[in-house]
């Protein structure tokens, strides 16, 4: 994280600003503002299907683009995790997913713009409902993809776009 650097100030735009704890924490000795970079939370929501495939979009965007993903995204502010889940579902697969069951959570890194973000992913299982028509979201996702993952060697396997998913995942199938 030692790359997360400001020319400037945000607030007063002093020269001045420092770059402190390694890139988590700014200070300007000008107007005093402290600015930290701390953890951002998201979600994914691991969905399978009768053949032990896993739902999996392959992403539209950077970072990672064209590598595999559960459907999720960030929380918003002062939102639920559970809730983030189920819009970020809606969102890029068109479908609430029903009864979330926590998976677990992992840290991960996340650089977008040359910025270092490190998150906190909080994986969730999931079932579609009964009748469903899985709809992509066609700025977030090129596709929406069945993956076989019922054994650690076809998790290895996967392309994922962030390792917390892979790890989400085998603890889902209670591998190491």
């Amino acid at each position: 994280m030692e790359n997360n650097k400001f020319n400037f100030c945000p607030d007063c735009g002093s020269k001045k600003i420092q770059t402190l704890f390694s890139g988590r924490q700014w200070k300007c000795p000008e107007c005093g503002l402290v600015l930290f970079n701390n953890v951002a939370s998201a979600v994914g929501v691991i969905i399978e299907n009768e053949k032990h495939e896993v739902l999996l979009e392959r992403r539209a965007k950077e970072p990672r683009r064209n590598f595999l993903a559960f459907p999720g995204g960030f929380c918003e502010p002062d939102e639920e995790a559970e809730k983030s889940a189920v819009r970020e579902c809606m969102e890029e697969i068109g479908v609430a997913p029903e009864k979330l069951s926590f998976v677990g959570a992992f840290p991960n890194t996340y650089e977008y713009k040359g910025i270092l973000y490190k998150t906190c992913d909080m994986f969730f299982s999931a079932v579609l409902p009964a009748s469903f028509v899985l709809k992509m979201q066609p700025s977030e996702v090129v596709s929406l993809e069945w993956i076989p993952a019922s054994s650690m060697e076809e998790i290895e396997k996967i392309p994922f776009a962030f390792e917390s998913a892979r790890k989400a995942l085998a603890r889902y199938r209670g591998e190491k």
